[in-house]
């Protein structure tokens, strides 16, 4: 017993012991105090600082400026970083930016594909752009300098953005590559592996000169929700597109031909041309009436004309979305066939201007508004003043020149943000000279100092010269569209020979003009003009308008002499 006793003394002991040691070895003293709160080290944020690539254009750059973020040359130390990028992400403020590839606007080549610009750049040139170097600001050689590699020794040229444009004009031949918000009409846009920035079908992701700018923050933190940027510089919602056209008379052997092959054959070959445009223009000089007889054969010269009324649907058709009064044959079937003309017109929901039911309905402009941009015409006839009747207080015509109210009225116009296009019916002259004589360039830039943006010549049956006068574009005469002259006469081949003039408006502001150039067929139909007739037509067109010293090709043999336009021909102090 007392054995036993003393034995279980002993374990009780040694157990206790056991449990002591295991419970202070599981619950330390420092464990203990290890698992009270501290104070964490927090890090001071860095100040905010804006570093900005030196390939970024001025206007995204103007943009940033406007965050108040103070701006650093330190990149490691920045905490926003505007910069290229090689696509958008998720995480960045990105920008679309659309640059372009320009030339002065008396330049005959239409297109370029990337790989021979790229050739170029590099020094392997094989010819197409050899001469002067390719134009840019320090900015844009940012840019396609980290896209495509340095460029070969001489071939950029490194000049500020208000030096580009007269230096490229000064050194034609020359080439350019611009952000697309320095267009303007005196720059020549080339397309790029068929892809034109002016262009309605234009598609960025295919484009060659489209590059991606990021706003990236450097910090865990997102970006702060204050910031933004412009999606890009071309919206799409803010371009207009804008085709006037010569003359059309649907008359003679125009309407013996659409008999034979029908009312719409004429305009089979610039339907879509003429639908694709936002503002399709048609100066319409006969009256449509339903007394006339049957169309007259070729070889009729009446020059009393009017056209039957089931002709409209050539007009509709091909998605005319103004028409000018303006021409001498408007009154040739008197009132009567004038108003049915206007009530066609009406039925039509085609506006009209030049000319209308009387005085106040012919001189009043006419305006369009699209994707925000505003748009007025305004034409009138000048050889009828005092020859032929025009539209009086009770009496339909075609609208009098009477240029104290035009130049009151476009100084209006402007003032109420209209960008203002003016059309003449200027005389006929019978001695087809592509040329603008004193009194016409006269009054052309009387239009222009008045605050026209576009002043276009509708009467001539001959192409005309054209050029730019201060802020404006002048095209003296587009020459026909829908007529019958081929040429038989004095003019020769002239005469078959067309300008359409399509001009590209993006914000309320002209930024380029286009020039189409057709062929007459089958005494009705206008086409395309071949790669070799289009060469040749501006070479020619280019020089009479005083653009080109040198001819490139034999001029045709001429009744007439031919010289270029005398630029500037100030307005005369007598001019109303």
């Amino acid at each position: 017993m007392r054995l036993t006793s003393a034995i279980f003394i002993v374990l009780v002991v040694v157990m206790t012991a056991s449990c002591t040691s295991q419970t202070q070895e599981a619950v330390p003293i420092q464990s203990v105090e290890s698992s009270a709160p501290s104070t964490p080290k927090l890090e001071t944020p860095r100040p905010a600082a804006l570093w900005l690539s030196g390939s970024v254009p001025d206007t995204l750059r103007a943009e940033a400026m406007e965050w108040g973020i103070p701006l650093t040359d330190n990149k490691e130390n920045a905490t926003y970083r505007l910069d290229l990028s090689l696509g958008p992400s998720e995480d960045n403020l990105n920008s679309a930016w659309i640059y372009a590839l320009v030339a002065p606007f008396p330049t005959v080549t239409d297109e370029i594909n990337s790989a021979d610009l790229k050739t170029f750049w590099t020094g392997r040139d094989d010819g197409l752009l050899a001469g002067p170097p390719l134009l840019m600001t320090e900015q844009t050689f940012q840019v396609f300098s980290s896209l495509w590699g340095e460029p070969s020794s001489g071939a950029v040229m490194i000049l500020p953005t208000g030096q580009l444009l007269d230096t490229a004009w000064t050194t034609n031949p020359a080439w350019a590559i611009i952000p697309f918000e320095d267009l303007e009409p005196r720059w020549k846009v080339l397309a790029v592996d068929g892809q034109s920035p002016i262009r309605k079908d234009f598609k960025r992701d295919t484009y060659p000169l489209a590059v991606t700018f990021a706003l990236q923050s450097q910090d865990q933190g997102s970006l702060l929700p204050s910031l933004s940027l412009s999606a890009s510089n071309r919206d799409p919602d803010k371009l207009t597109t804008i085709i006037l056209t010569g003359v059309t008379a649907l008359v003679r052997a125009t309407a013996y031909t659409m008999e034979k092959k029908g009312v719409t054959y004429p305009g089979r070959d610039i339907r879509s041309i003429m639908l694709e445009a936002d503002i399709a223009h048609i100066s319409n000089e006969i009256p449509f009436f339903s007394g006339c007889g049957y169309p007259p054969n070729p070889g009729l010269k009446k020059l009393v004309f009017c056209t039957y009324p089931r002709y409209m649907e050539l007009l509709t058709d091909i998605g005319t979305d103004i028409i000018e009064l303006t021409g001498n044959h408007f009154g040739d079937y008197g009132p009567e066939a004038m108003l049915e003309t206007l009530d066609i017109y009406n039925q039509a929901g085609i506006p009209y201007y030049g000319g209308g039911a009387n005085f106040t309905d012919a001189v009043k402009p006419v305006f369009i508004e699209h994707h925000n941009n505003r748009i007025a015409f305004i034409g009138c006839n000048r050889p009828d003043i005092g020859k032929f009747p025009t539209a009086t207080d009770i009496r339909p015509g075609a609208a009098p020149c009477d240029y104290n109210y035009l130049k009151d009225k476009i100084r209006e116009l402007v003032r109420q943000g209209y960008l203002v296009i003016t059309t003449f019916q200027w005389n006929e002259r019978d001695e087809y000279d592509p040329v603008p004589i004193p009194e016409q360039l006269e009054e052309f830039h009387l239009m222009s100092n008045s605050g026209a943006t576009i002043v276009s010549g509708s009467q001539a049956h001959f192409p005309m010269a054209m050029e730019f006068y201060n802020e404006s574009f002048l095209h003296y005469g587009l020459g026909n569209l829908f007529f019958d002259q081929m040429g038989e006469c004095c003019a020769g081949i002239y005469n078959r020979w067309e300008f359409m003039d399509r001009y590209v408006v993006y914000d309320d502001r002209l930024i380029s003009v286009e020039l189409l150039t057709m062929m007459l067929e089958d005494y009705s139909r206008p086409r395309p003009m071949t790669v070799p007739e289009r060469t040749r037509f501006l070479n020619e067109y280019f020089h009479y308008s005083g653009w080109t010293p040198l001819y490139p090709t034999p001029i045709p043999q001429s009744s007439v002499t031919l010289t270029p336009i005398q630029l500037p021909v100030a307005p005369s102090t007598t001019m109303p």
